[in-house]
């Protein structure tokens, strides 16, 4: 496939915001590159059309209509993604449909796992207090890794209490932060960012990498994976999953729905109400746990 046509940015967001396993992105690579043998196009390039076409060709050529289901969940996946990153304007996706499947619950830290990965992040080495700002922000406003990278000094708003998030589309959203966060981020902003000398395009940007440009994601999302580590944490973690401990811990502490599709910049509040799901599955083992019944002998 071009180069011009996204699918690498989509492997990289897959990778590492998404934090998928390296199997599930080849399933992912193999579906979009066997559209493009098939229909002679990219998937960026194609519409309503193509696909059609190509669910024809798998029929014909005797593939299941689970095979047929897996490469429109594999489409979906891109397509949505691409429209989320202003790549497209129109989602020939949407008028397709595929069996409906059970959302995916996504993984989450406990509070206390979280706080054992904030405790454990070493504070003797060259970039330590940065790293501690970056993670404790991830967890204390939810944003994602991308939005991270590109936070600006131009928008904090740190005695106010808040930041201002430049979020999917370019859209900005007020974001509060937590004491805890703003801490860290004082310390970094005083004493070690000064240490580096910007570049040019990058003398707004917040985080700053060793040589003075914006630090990517695969550098975050390699350290919070360290930092897991280091708390031996089990789980398969990256950068979003912090984003969903936040979401999720919210909830579970009685936020309303609406706020937290605010601060997560959600367009559409059936995003985020994945977290209700796991929130009544923290519910329900919280009842496991204490109701009499359960304690009977």
């Amino acid at each position: 496939m071009k180069d011009n046509d996204f699918t690498s940015d989509y492997f990289e967001y897959l990778q590492f915001e998404r934090g998928l396993s390296k199997n599930t992105i080849v399933a992912y690579q193999r579906d979009l590159q066997k559209f493009h043998d098939i229909c002679k196009k990219s998937p960026i390039e194609s519409g309503p059309e193509e696909i059609s076409a190509l669910l024809s060709n798998m029929h014909k050529t005797g593939q299941s209509a689970r095979s047929q289901s897996r490469m429109l969940s594999s489409l979906r996946g891109f397509y949505n993604w691409a429209q989320e990153e202003k790549h497209i304007t129109q989602n020939p996706i949407l008028l397709f449909e595929n069996p409906r499947q059970n959302r995916t619950i996504p993984v989450v830290l406990s509070e206390k796992e979280v706080q054992r990965i904030l405790d454990v992040i070493p504070m003797n080495e060259q970039f330590s207090t940065r790293d501690k700002a970056i993670i404790e922000l991830l967890y204390a406003c939810g944003l994602r890794v991308s939005e991270a990278c590109e936070l600006k000094l131009s928008l904090l708003r740190i005695k106010d209490g808040y930041i201002i998030v430049t979020g999917k589309g370019n859209k900005q959203r007020l974001v509060p932060i937590h004491k805890e966060a703003i801490k860290y981020l004082e310390l970094y902003l005083e004493h070690e960012r000064p240490n580096t000398k910007p570049k040019t395009n990058d003398s707004d940007t917040v985080f700053l990498s060793n040589r003075g440009g914006s630090l990517t994601r695969q550098s975050i999302f390699m350290k919070l994976k360290r930092f897991a580590a280091l708390a031996g944490i089990k789980k398969n973690i990256s950068p979003h999953t912090m984003r969903h401990s936040f979401a999720t811990h919210l909830i579970e502490r009685g936020a309303d729905l609406r706020v937290v599709q605010q601060l997560l910049g959600h367009e559409s509040i059936t995003t985020t109400e994945i977290y209700t799901h796991i929130s009544a599955k923290h519910l329900g083992d919280k009842i496991a746990e204490f109701h009499p019944l359960n304690n009977q002998k």
